[in-house]
């Protein structure tokens, strides 16, 4: 049966249900892949938007019920025309039919939250469609985010995840639960202050985070795969086994909503209760990062937001990091299990090889490496056994070659500052913050960045603090050290001495020409003389600077100089006017106009 939406709009009208019931149902079917939207119809969408609203205010069978929802989740793809659902009138039908709408009073006897059900046997399909209607709208417009908040959706969502146990809720009904908690504390402070403080949001995801990935404790900060077995005698790492589709999406928004609300844990004291959820979390993260999915895709998409979370938590519980027992097939240095930090290892240089939106998607993992190796003594020096092995290679710049040390250096000289400066960082870190041996591994030249930003170009500084640990030099290093050029740091081939064969007057007079350039570019603002303070520091050379620099060429060398720096431009000036009048007069010898 062909309609169009006037005829559709005409049958909602009538107020019949079977009516209704088939105009909606034939303009779902029509419009189910519809995308895009012109604004030929738009009246006509939203008055079919508040007619479908009016219907659903009524006790309708489910079908009906269902088809209203449906044709809101199409008619909301248009984010120019959403008016009709974002009236809090609006948001609490739609909330009540997604089951998170919460009573008048809020709380029962007891203290918990009252939720008010649809019906008490809610149909599936139903939440799920005022679910998917609700994150459209939420998506598109701010003002239905504000409603949201006004409504407290996220207390009603926050109850309904406590029940992450129990079967009776489906996938896409727990999914776009938590879309929607991610959409709403995407866009509002409040409502991400509320979750983490008043809803104890770290522990009510950590714990359906923990229930969706199916996860035991052997231990207090060490996490298994319910069902998997690990043989104690079997020399090879336990293979888990990979996580379903459903179970990586639900992983990845509970993951995204986790960082939305721990964005500054890292930067603010936390107190011993939230210390406590935060290592939970950890340990749990470092069982995402050692888990995979069926898609090569997915497994890399959950490993980036495990990643960017791990990032958040403050940097004294990423010691659950080294935390499992050694087993079998581990990865062990100095008897601690390092198979997270190789991971992370092995995860950054991957992203570093593609060379795609470095700052995306390679800073957070080198950055969880810098601070882990900062105050972790057994990281750092599993990480600077795998990055900075004992220097052989002395023919060749840092920067040149496939090693990961040679990658990290070229990155010091990378276009975007934040690429560079953490590349550096880390690498500084590896080096105990010790300016000769980060010059040694990198060259004066590629560090110079990270030293003049931190005053360290006179060396020296105050390393942090470290562990005493060897830096023994390998035979090759130590046969070449002599004739290593700091500034490249390799063995250069020996270049002649563009000053050989002058006389000491001759040195002077080219210093004291490069001085008084230096001072006439300055003057120009063509470029900034910098000198080194004696704080280290790079600061900016003035033109008191400069004559103080001449001043300390002997006294007859600066007459000289000024007089053949004077003199050159007369014999110019008159050359030039020699010239003029011999062109005027149309006669005399080129020889007889030049000026010896």
């Amino acid at each position: 049966m062909n309609m169009d939406l006037n005829d559709i709009i005409e049958n909602m009208e009538t107020g019949d249900q079977d009516a209704a019931l088939m105009a909606l149902q034939t303009y779902n079917k029509k419009m189910t892949q519809c995308f895009t939207f012109t604004t030929d119809e738009e009246e006509q969408r939203e008055r079919l938007g508040e007619l479908v609203l009016g219907f659903l205010e009524r006790d309708l069978q489910p079908s009906c019920q269902l088809a209203c929802l449906e044709t809101i989740r199409i008619l909301s793809r248009d984010k120019n025309n959403v008016a009709p659902f974002i009236t809090h009138t609006a948001m609490q039908t739609l909330s009540r039919h997604a089951g998170i709408a919460i009573s008048h009073g809020n709380v029962d006897c007891e203290g918990d939250v009252v939720l008010v059900p649809f019906v008490e046997n809610p149909d599936l399909e139903i939440i799920v469609e005022a679910l998917k209607s609700i994150c459209n709208i939420c998506l598109h417009n701010k003002v239905a985010v504000q409603v949201g908040q006004d409504l407290q959706l996220i207390v009603g969502i926050a109850e309904r995840l406590k029940q992450c146990g129990e079967d009776q809720w489906n996938h896409y009904v727990r999914f776009f639960d938590l879309r929607l908690m991610f959409l709403l504390t995407a866009q509002r402070v409040a409502m991400r202050t509320q979750l983490l403080r008043e809803l104890r949001g770290v522990s009510l995801l950590s714990n359906h985070l923990d229930a969706t990935l199916g996860l035991c404790w052997p231990d207090t900060f060490e996490v298994g795969r319910a069902g998997v077995e690990v043989d104690p005698d079997s020399e090879e790492p336990t293979e888990l086994p990979p996580l379903s589709r459903e179970k990586i999406e639900r992983a990845m928004e509970i993951l995204k909503i986790l960082f939305n609300i721990t964005y500054d844990a890292n930067r603010r004291e936390v107190d011993e209760e939230e210390a406590a959820a935060f290592r939970h979390l950890g340990a749990i993260l470092r069982h995402c990062l050692m888990s995979s999915a069926d898609a090569q895709d997915d497994t890399e998409e959950f490993h980036s937001h495990s990643l960017n979370l791990l990032g958040n938590l403050p940097l004294s519980c990423l010691d659950v990091l080294l935390m499992p027992k050694v087993q079998q097939g581990s990865i062990e240095y100095m008897g601690v299990n390092m198979d997270a930090v190789n991971m992370l290892l092995e995860y950054m240089e991957k992203r570093l090889d593609r060379g795609k939106k470095l700052k995306e998607t390679m800073l957070p993992s080198l950055n969880l490496l810098t601070e882990s190796a900062r105050i972790h003594r057994e990281t750092r020096k599993f990480l600077r056994m795998k990055v900075l092995p004992p220097l052989r290679d002395v023919k060749n710049l840092p920067e040149v070659g496939n090693a990961l040390r040679n990658k990290l250096v070229r990155l010091m000289t990378n276009i975007d500052t934040d690429v560079k400066n953490c590349a550096a960082e880390f690498l500084f870190v590896l080096c105990k913050e010790s300016v000769s041996r980060f010059i040694k591994y990198t060259g004066y030249g590629n560090a110079a960045g990270l030293l003049a930003a931190r005053g360290l170009l006179r060396g020296g500084g105050n390393p942090g603090v470290y562990s005493e640990d060897e830096d023994s030099d390998t035979e090759e290093y130590r046969e070449a050290k002599s004739q290593i050029n700091p500034v490249t740091g390799r063995v250069e081939d020996e270049q002649p001495n563009p000053m050989e064969g002058m006389t000491e007057e001759q040195k002077e007079l080219e210093a004291m020409k490069l001085v008084n350039m230096f001072d006439k570019l300055s003057r120009s603002n063509i470029i900034q003389p910098m000198m080194l303070g004696i704080d280290g520091s790079m600061t900016q050379m003035n033109s008191g600077d400069l004559r103080r620099m001449r001043d300390q060429i002997p006294q007859g060398q600066q007459l000289h100089l000024q007089t053949q720096l004077r003199l050159e431009p007369q014999q110019q000036e008159h050359k030039k006017e020699q010239q003029d009048q011999q062109q005027q007069q149309g006669s005399g010898s080129e020889d007889e106009g030049e000026v010896e």
